[in-house]
């Protein structure tokens, strides 16, 4: 288990599920209840762990902060970056080469949560 896990919360469990799945890799390592509607879901992308947990639907108008930013680690940012709009994502930025030696794009997954793609920069 990761010492930090972030947790996202989420009316769109399937969707987020699916997302992460395809996108990442993702394996699900845990459910609450393990029949029935989850009200978690426990994933595992590399070596962290990734919470989905289960909400009422929110009103889209209220202009809410997102509930949390992940950076993930890919072996591309570009391949990668170009699945997330097939897999229901959409592109916000990049990518581009931070000075901080980093690839980064940013996307947002289904359910609106921002995303930095990240790998490290090419050499060069």
């Amino acid at each position: 288990m990761s010492t930090i896990q972030p947790v996202i919360l989420t009316a769109a469990h399937d969707a987020l599920l699916g997302f992460y799945t395809k996108l990442f890799g993702a394996e699900q390592i845990f459910r609450v209840p393990e029949v029935g509607p989850a009200f978690y879901l426990g994933l595992r992308i590399g070596d962290t762990d990734l919470g989905l947990v289960a909400r009422e639907e929110e009103d889209p108008g209220t202009g809410a902060a997102p509930r949390i930013l992940l950076s993930i680690s890919v072996d591309a940012v570009d391949e990668t970056l170009g699945r997330v709009v097939a897999l229901g994502g959409s592109v916000r930025g990049g990518p581009d080469d931070m000075p901080w030696g980093q690839r980064v794009a940013h996307i947002l997954d289904p359910d609106g949560n921002p995303v930095n793609l990240t790998q490290p920069a090419p050499a060069g």
